[in-house]
């Protein structure tokens, strides 16, 4: 029952523009943005950090129905600290 996926193995086919982003460069991508938000701090980077939690709540949606339950508890802790990392940006 536990089948594992192959790490190349793409969760939800699709060519949409995420489709041809490198993984380095989309890794990257996020590093930057979520160091310059939390670097930033105040509105500036409450707006960075929120592109990013956006970004990481529209990927936990469009991938719910491929997760398992495990997978999903997993991603929405990760959307969860995201949520308090930008929120106490503010303060």
């Amino acid at each position: 029952m536990n089948q594992r996926r192959s790490s190349r193995a793409q969760l939800i086919p699709g060519e949409g523009p995420l489709s041809r982003v490198p993984p380095a460069a989309a890794f990257f991508g996020v590093l930057v943005l979520f160091v310059a938000g939390v670097l930033i701090k105040g509105v500036i980077g409450a707006v960075l950090l929120g592109v990013l939690t956006l970004g990481v709540l529209g990927m936990l949606v469009a991938a719910w129905s491929a997760l398992s339950v495990v997978d999903r508890l997993m991603r929405f802790l990760v959307f969860a600290i995201m949520v308090a990392v930008t929120i106490s940006v503010l303060g």
